[in-house]
């Protein structure tokens, strides 16, 4: 008796654990402002943001990307859309200079933020999220988890509220806290550094010397130019137009993420009860499975005794456990279709999104090649514009650059704009 006690009692834990499989997840739609700064920011330490487009984080096998339920065009999509998003909700805070969106790092930028989507869908979204200085100083790195309401959808929600706003008032409230702790000198300190980098790379023949880099990435600045420096005057002015050009690539993106937030919106609403379900279910399998092969292994032990008691509790610990088995293949079935329906709808966006990819690929395009080229012919042509202003003739050369993206987040960045539809 007492082992068919035990054997009970054993059943009625992997019961609980099927229940437990079902909690309640408390969703609402965050509407809460973001953090104000303190007092106002003098305009001489406002710091200038670059919001790199995030990495699209899609896998290289084909095989990897169905059994990670993505869509490339809609994820390449989104990686455009959140970092204009984020660019717009920081701009709205009033607490730092231009913000802009950045193909890649530039150096005319004071902070930048770089990003890798994980994971996303009507429902979650996972995204890795660093933020650096120009001298090279990691302010913080986070991974950001937020869930979708399904009231997030209702169409009575502000326009400019975002499903996932969480995740942007947490990272711009983050942003706050660490430049406000930030003393006025440092924060001259970060916007002289960037101006010092860009006239490095773009003549560093001439302020080469003005700036030394650690192994970690870090950079000193280890002098200044005169007040009244011809050189320096002139860098400012090829500064200037180096603005210019993102500007114009800012607006491209501002433009597509206009374009596509329908359509965006249009593919979160849909996947947002197929996405649950599909979470549940294959929580449930994994469970009932587990279950079911300890219920048969159990019981089949069991069954070896002379005991018929024991031999009886073993019998029906494999008629239960393979109960349970049973389940959680018809959960496996039932998650197929799931991942079929996400499949499906996932191509309807890509249909509805594709003309705004390839109009903003196309539209990228003001100079021949990638836009990741195109910053390269503009360092050239800065530099070529120089070496004429100064009456000096150009040699072309490899200057030394250190725009490199950096790998803030634990993941492979990418400094491709948009990458060739599928």
């Amino acid at each position: 008796m007492k082992l068919i006690s035990i054997f009970v009692l054993f059943t009625g834990l992997v019961s609980l654990t099927l229940v437990g499989c079902s909690s309640t997840t408390v969703r609402y739609v965050d509407i809460t402002p973001p953090k104000k700064a303190s007092q106002d920011v003098p305009e001489e330490e406002l710091l200038d943001v670059g919001v790199l487009v995030l990495d699209a984080n899609i896998p290289e096998y084909y095989d990897d990307v169905i059994a990670e339920n993505i869509t490339p065009e809609v994820r390449r999509a989104e990686a455009n859309y959140v970092a204009n998003y984020l660019k717009e909700y920081l701009q709205s805070t009033g607490n730092w200079g231009a913000v802009r969106v950045v193909p890649r790092l530039s150096n005319a930028v004071d902070i930048v933020v770089v990003g890798a989507i994980i994971h996303s869908d009507g429902e979650r979204q996972v995204i890795d999220f660093g933020v650096r200085d120009s001298r090279g100083v990691i302010w913080f790195e986070k991974t950001y988890k937020t869930l979708a309401s399904k009231y997030a959808y209702d169409p009575e929600v502000p326009d400019n509220i975002d499903p996932f706003q969480t995740t942007y008032r947490k990272l711009a409230d983050s942003m706050l806290d660490y430049m406000e702790a930030l003393s006025s000198d440092e924060k001259q300190d970060i916007r002289t550094v960037s101006k010092m980098r860009f006239a490095r790379e773009i003549t560093p023949e001439a302020f080469g010397d003005y700036l030394s880099f650690s192994e970690e990435g870090e950079v000193e600045l280890l002098r200044l130019p005169a007040n009244d420096d011809p050189v320096m005057d002139k860098v400012e002015q090829i500064r200037d137009r180096e603005y210019l050009f993102i500007d114009t690539l800012d607006e491209y993106y501002s433009n597509f993420a206009s374009k596509v937030k329908d359509p965006l919106s249009s593919w979160r609403q849909q996947t947002y009860d197929v996405a649950i379900a599909l979470r549940e279910d294959r929580n449930k399998a994994r469970v009932r499975l587990i279950a079911g092969i300890s219920m048969v292994l159990s019981g089949a032990v069991m069954q070896r005794s002379s005991d018929t008691l024991k031999e009886y509790a073993g019998y029906t610990g494999v008629i239960g456990g393979s109960t349970e088995i049973l389940g959680s293949i018809a959960n496996r079935a039932n998650i197929r279709l799931l991942i079929s329906r996400l499949q499906e709808i996932g191509l309807g966006a890509s249909e509805a999104i594709s003309p705004y990819a390839i109009e903003l690929e196309n539209a990228t395009y003001s100079l021949e090649g990638t836009v990741d080229e195109q910053f390269d012919q503009l360092k050239e042509l800065l530099r070529e514009q120089y070496y004429e202003d100064l009456g000096v003739e150009f040699q072309e050369e490899d200057s030394e650059s250190d725009t490199s993206v950096p790998d803030l987040t634990g993941e492979e960045t990418t400094d491709e704009l948009l990458q060739g539809t599928e």
